[in-house]
């Protein structure tokens, strides 16, 4: 029903002589949905035209019955968390994530009482007062995601949501994805690698050019995977260490150490398996910093998956 959907009918959008998408016919029910294709494949403009930042030239698209054109009521049902800084010079945290609850009309007890809330719901309660200019890389993609739930929102959009995510603190915003899906809202996320979103996500939308060249639940487009392994880079502060531990794995092909001694890539058969050895590790003791999807290959790979389209 359109009215618990996101469906957009013929959508088109221009940045003059530019292609952003073209002729775009979509149905998302509630749910994770990942939106994945190479940059500049049109994802950001889809998110863009689904938070009202952009209109569409041609066709139609409404957003649990409500057209982005009514940017009043769509306010009420979405949040975004762009991959951009967004925070004030000098804002803390919790000054960041009030002042869009105020700029949503809640009085300032309540804005006080849901900011520190949301800042708890991404683990971030103790830098709080902290200036975000002063946070890491994965501190600031939660405190955008914090200032997007802060509002209990039906539909949350987030562009490219794990980058620089440690393997604790991304399988805890992994479990809030979940959450929020399952008390029937729209999760919609962007990434330029399959790899990274096919574990926990409904259904997967592939773009190239600005158009949909695959959709469906993730299981069915990562059987044609089989035969290619996933490769991870990891940041550590004793990669050797690190890749002695993966080794003893069977899911693991090869783990190369970088020159530096913190950087490690790693190739694994089995992504459910590596995930569960790398926070094992984590546990243990050992310090990873971040985990990024990083296939040397992607853009071949992304071609073998949508058939050599581009």
């Amino acid at each position: 029903m359109s009215a618990t959907e996101i469906v957009f009918n013929d959508v088109s959008k221009f940045y003059g002589e530019v292609l952003g998408v073209n002729r775009v016919d979509l149905r998302i029910p509630p749910g994770i949905t990942s939106l994945v294709g190479p940059n500049g494949s049109g994802k950001t403009t889809l998110m863009n035209l689904m938070a009202g930042l952009v209109h569409a030239n041609n066709g139609t698209l409404t957003v649990r019955g409500i057209s982005p054109r009514n940017p009043g009521e769509l306010m009420k049902i979405l949040g975004y968390a762009t991959q951009y800084d967004a925070a004030p010079r000098g804002s803390t945290g919790f000054d960041f994530v009030l002042a869009g609850l105020l700029l949503h009309g809640y009085s300032k007890p309540d804005a006080e009482r849901r900011a520190w809330a949301a800042l708890e719901r991404v683990s971030l309660t103790q830098a709080g007062n902290r200036k975000v200019a002063a946070y890491s890389k994965g501190m600031r993609q939660r405190v955008r995601l914090a200032q997007a739930i802060a509002h209990d929102p039906q539909v949350l959009i987030l562009d490219e949501p794990l980058n620089g995510l440690d393997p604790l603190v991304r399988a805890e915003t992994i479990a809030l994805f979940r959450e929020y899906a399952a008390g029937g809202r729209h999760v919609i996320l962007s990434s330029h690698v399959l790899q990274e979103v096919d574990v926990f996500s409904d259904q997967v939308i592939l773009i190239a050019n600005g158009m949909i060249v695959a959709e469906g639940q993730i299981r069915n487009v990562r059987e044609e995977m089989t035969e290619h392994p996933s490769q991870y880079l990891l940041q550590c502060r004793d990669a050797a260490r690190v890749a002695s531990l993966l080794f003893g794995e069977t899911h693991v092909v090869e783990a190369k150490i970088d020159a530096d001694g913190k950087t490690l890539l790693v190739m694994t058969k089995n992504r459910d398996a590596f995930s569960a050895s790398l926070q094992q590790i984590a546990l243990s003791g050992e310090e990873i910093e971040s985990v990024l999807a990083a296939d040397e290959n992607v853009d071949a790979l992304y071609e073998y998956l949508i058939g050599g389209r581009k």
